[in-house]
């Protein structure tokens, strides 16, 4: 998972980019990169949090109208400087990238790339592919229709060649800002306006509509599924769709990835949140109507909704009882599970008087692999809980995500060939209960200026959006994953 952000304005573009990675590093904090454009491209990336890569006087080296900015973490291992976006292509016309997404295919095309069309590709990011796919593409239909026509011709280039998800910007050197999104939707993307008053309008674009507040910029829409939006540097703006398939936007965007405040395919993140702790707390009750709960805890801070949500439902208090370190970061995003697991032991404390003698009913958003639901059920023991009941807001992780999310090899998933009570015996629970998928999607789609009705729930149930997902393709993902990691 990553964030981006393109934008094009009648001022300077920096200073509105780095705030929007502000708004996006939980979404990545890996690396991170911004590169503009003037008369020339001024890039500026590196390893670390955005705070950390972009300092005060490189924001004035950014000059430039429109640019694009990026924050990355890595599906495999911490990565590189050399695979941190955004990346540019000097033909034709001089192309910066950036992407949200993964391409599982990334290998071969890397190979094709370099053995039929003569591209080197420096990096093992899929962001360099797509842009020499769209760079080759771009030189080969010059003089055929408008530029615009071009564009999207290059970018049904895209849609045939690469498998995957990719939320996609970039800008082209005196020509303008593209964004593209793949024909499923998987990855979110959304476009906000500003108005520049006697100027155009200014333009964004980006993973989450949680940097158009501060910036002073109104949802306009997600971008479709398919769709290439092409502005102008004089303000004109192109839409087209070139190829859509069946709208299937991921979901655990609801569940863990998007930030609360953010509103993304026409659906509220913190309303899907609550509909979760409520059809949640509705399974609970159905399975376990007597359970005797003192008290619900959220496992912060992304199941904090769900949980609330969850205890009103129930009738329970609710109590924000453990305690998260904010400068730790996001473990589920932390590059290795020797990382993850460290970094566990300092990121939660308890409020002991609100466990003490309690019978606890700990909400999270998800059991991946069973580390911070482990951990969590012991420091509620150590504080003297009487009992510990533990429950996921979604469904039982199954199969590996191939659209951007480290979502691990079927192996590495606690609940890989687990019974539900197994899963609970592992993780030291007294009770355990999963949300029903059913559930879950419903909770997603209750409310909101709905164009979908199907979400991606592949690392659910092992039904992929994109259609040739096959044993071999996923085997040959998970092998791919696992050499890697023993070389990171």
């Amino acid at each position: 998972m990553c964030g981006i952000v393109g934008t094009i304005s009648a001022e300077p573009v920096a200073t509105d980019i780095y705030e929007g990675l502000i708004s996006l590093q939980h979404r990545g904090q890996d690396a991170c990169g911004i590169t503009t454009y003037g008369d020339q491209f001024h890039t500026v990336r590196g390893l670390g949090l955005v705070r950390e890569v972009v300092r005060e006087k490189q924001i004035g080296f950014l000059q430039g109208c429109a640019g694009i900015g990026h924050v990355r973490y890595s599906t495999v291992g911490g990565g590189t400087y050399e695979d941190t976006q955004p990346f540019v292509a000097q033909s034709p016309y001089g192309i910066a990238l950036a992407h949200n997404g993964n391409l599982y295919n990334f290998w071969e095309l890397k190979k094709e790339l370099f053995e039929k069309e003569f591209r080197y590709i420096n990096s093992n990011c899929d962001a360099e592919v797509i842009l020499h796919v769209f760079a080759d593409a771009l030189r080969s239909l010059q003089g055929l229709g408008s530029f615009f026509d071009q564009i999207c011709s290059a970018v049904a280039q895209v849609h045939r060649r690469a498998r995957g998800a990719y939320s996609t910007v970039a800008v082209i050197a005196g020509k303008g800002l593209v964004a593209f999104r793949d024909p499923h939707g998987i990855r979110p993307m959304v476009w906000g306006k500003r108005s520049g008053g006697l100027a155009p309008d200014d333009h964004i674009f980006t993973s989450e509509t949680t940097s158009f507040q501060i910036l002073g910029y109104e949802l306009e829409r997600d971008i479709a599924p398919g769709e290439v939006v092409f502005v102008e540097f004089d303000g004109t703006v192109h839409t087209r769709v070139v190829e859509q398939r069946e709208f299937r936007p991921c979901i655990f965007e609801y569940v863990y990835f998007a930030r609360p405040d953010a509103f993304i395919n026409g659906v509220s993140v913190h309303r899907a949140r609550l509909r979760m702790g409520q059809n949640l707390a509705r399974k609970i009750r159905r399975l376990y109507p007597e359970l005797p709960i003192d008290i619900v805890i959220p496992a912060p801070t992304s199941a904090n909704p769900s949980a609330l949500a969850c205890a009103h439902e129930l009738g329970v208090r609710y109590s924000e009882g453990m305690v998260k370190n904010q400068f730790i970061g996001r473990t589920f995003i932390m590059p290795g599970q020797g990382v993850r697991k460290k970094a566990n032991k300092y990121k939660l404390s308890v409020v002991d008087q609100e466990v003490r003698n309690k019978n606890v009913l700990v909400v999270d958003d998800s059991i991946v692999r069973g580390n911070v639901s482990r951990h969590i059920v012991q420091l509620m023991r150590s504080h003297g809980a009487r009992h510990v009941y533990f429950a996921s807001a979604s469904p039982a992780l199954r199969y590996p995500d191939l659209y951007g999310i480290d979502l691990p090899t079927r192996e590495e998933y606690i609940a890989h060939n687990r019974s539900e009570e197994e899963v609970r015996a592992e993780i030291g629970a007294d009770v355990l209960v999963y949300q029903g998928l059913e559930d879950l999607v419903e909770a997603v789609i209750r409310r909101g200026q709905l164009q979908f009705r199907r979400p991606h729930t592949a690392f659910f149930d092992g039904k992929y959006p994109t259609e040739d997902v096959t044993d071999g393709v996923l085997d040959a993902v998970e092998q791919r994953r696992i050499e890697e990691r023993r070389t990171c």
